[in-house]
């Protein structure tokens, strides 16, 4: 019932520093597979047909992993933001493109396997004018949600209402939220809603808490989700391609006396050097570990070089 979507790819990433000194925040590598295209694949598989994405920071890794503008042989726009517009403007920036059919919005830097199914059908089934994915993320309860006919009747408590569930960073919009978002502005889209709540929009909200959700919002973090990965083979069924998760980059080399251990994942192009042990460590593209080296719980970011012992440590 909806075939496009909205995905937000131009936050700054800055919980994620210094990783996103090198890669917009979505562009990083989960076991050598862009963290947006995650979200790419569970919207193809709940069948939408065209993107359209958002970039400010770093954009042009963008215009490098989309060259062709496809993803999986669907189109993909690229929308570059020299301001950073937030998520309602954001949003109201790409009415040219999204028209005037619905559209699912989902944040360009969020994992999750939540299932879409349940979102859509309450979105068309209560006719709603947005339908949002409600969950306990334990960040910040500030949606408030009325169980007994689905509605959001306050964001920010800001009519009374105190909040009892999160945004699980999905949902799914009428065309008539390009009406209430002026241009070329920067502003979210939480006091849009809020408004919008006020003048009896139908906000309507789904609770989901099947599934994994992540926002990494730290290097910690970052490790973490490869951990988890690795230790609970959580592989969606969305995903693409079949092979994922992929441990060792087929064209990195690792030296036959050299350890790779635990949740560790080497990327393309990637040397490791004999002796040297890796473990729980993530290394990105390009990066040159030496001989004898051992490193524990570390990032090591693209193209740069890494000795001797260390731990968690981003290099």
């Amino acid at each position: 019932m909806v075939t496009q979507a909205f995905v937000l790819g131009a936050g700054l990433g800055l919980r994620l520093r210094p990783l996103t000194e090198d890669l917009p925040k979505p562009l990083v590598p989960i076991f050598q597979k862009p963290l947006i295209t995650f979200a790419l694949d569970h919207l193809a598989a709940a069948g939408v047909k065209s993107f359209v994405v958002n970039t400010h920071h770093l954009s042009g890794h963008f215009e490098t992993l989309f060259t062709n503008g496809r993803y999986l042989q669907l189109p993909i726009r690229l929308i570059h933001e020299p301001v950073l517009l937030e998520t309602g403007g954001g949003i109201k920036n790409a009415q040219r493109w999204l028209g005037t059919k619905p559209f699912i919005a989902y944040s360009g830097d969020v994992l999750t396997d939540l299932p879409l199914e349940p979102l859509l059908e309450a979105h068309f089934g209560s006719g709603n004018d947005v339908t949002l994915a409600l969950r306990e993320t334990g960040l910040a309860s500030n949606i408030a949600f009325r169980h007994g006919d689905g509605r959001v009747i306050d964001i920010g408590n800001r009519y009374g209402h105190p909040g009892n569930f999160d945004y699980a960073n999905v949902s799914v919009w009428n065309p008539q939220i390009f009406e209430r978002v002026p241009a070329e502005t920067k502003i979210s889209f939480i006091p849009v809603l809020a408004e919008w709540i006020g003048a009896g929009g139908r906000i309507g909200g789904v609770v989901s808490q099947e599934g994994r959700w992540w926002n990494l919002g730290s290097r910690a973090e970052y490790l973490a989700v490869h951990r988890t990965l690795s230790e609970e083979t959580w592989r969606p069924d969305y995903v693409q391609p079949s092979a994922w998760p992929i441990q060792i980059a087929p064209d990195a080399s690792v030296d036959p006396s050299a350890q790779v251990r635990g949740c560790s994942s080497i990327g393309a192009g990637c040397r490791v050097g004999a002796g040297a042990i890796v473990e729980d460590s993530i290394l990105w593209p390009g990066a040159q570990i030496a001989s004898r080296s051992r490193l524990n719980r570390c990032i090591v970011r693209t193209r740069r070089s890494a000795e001797g012992s260390l731990t968690d440590a981003v290099i």
